[in-house]
């Protein structure tokens, strides 16, 4: 067990002390932003604005370019979200609910949109050099229209969370961010509640 954690954590002898303390206070406030998007509470936006803007410096600075496009969306997508989540309308607040085919079709958009942009930057930055890199296309994409619909009250958008936070455990690991990956495998626990509640929620509607 001894051995097993040491190779867990072994990448991190070799990152400056500031990046490994910005790393633990970007997951802290992560699991705070989906804790409280479970809770369906306003918070998660403010507590998802300091994560994402910690991790947008994090991942510029380790050449991730694909998670870096995914934290620097989820940081303009909180802005917002924190306005459509505030916003009334006739008299309430938006409710949670079901997408429309409408924003079926500009998930599928926002989709292909995003593998084709993320495929052109890495062509771009000639960053073709492992297999993770066509991993983290496919997630960006994920994860993309999870925060999409997040934005938008949309019970869907836990399904998105869910298979994405599944394909980065493994991945966030390979890449030795091993704080990450716990991160996620909690998220992805976390995701499952937040789709119970919310159905629950939007059933009693």
């Amino acid at each position: 067990m001894h051995e097993f954690i040491d190779v867990l954590f072994a990448q991190y002898t070799t990152y400056a002390p500031l990046d490994v303390t910005l790393e633990l206070i970007a997951v802290i406030f992560g699991f705070l932003s989906v804790w409280f998007a479970k809770q369906n509470n306003i918070w998660v936006f403010p507590t998802g604005l300091i994560s994402t803007g910690i991790f947008v410096y994090l991942l510029y600075n380790w050449a991730l370019l694909g998670d870096m496009l995914i934290n620097a969306y989820y940081f303009v997508m909180s802005i917002y979200g924190w306005y459509i989540w505030t916003r009334k309308t006739d008299d309430d607040f938006t409710p949670i609910s079901r997408t429309t085919a409408l924003e079926k079709k500009t998930s599928a958009l926002i989709f292909l949109t995003t593998l084709i942009f993320v495929y052109a930057v890495y062509q771009s930055a000639d960053k073709w050099i492992s297999w993770t890199a066509y991993v983290d296309t496919l997630t960006t994409a994920v994860f993309f229209v999870g925060m999409w619909l997040m934005a938008r009250r949309k019970i869907e958008n836990w399904i998105f969370w869910i298979v994405g936070d599944v394909i980065s455990v493994p991945l966030y690991i390979y890449k030795g961010l091993t704080l990450t990956s716990i991160q996620y495998l909690i998220f992805t626990f976390i995701a499952i509640y937040g789709y119970l509640a919310w159905r629950k929620t939007l059933s009693n509607t």
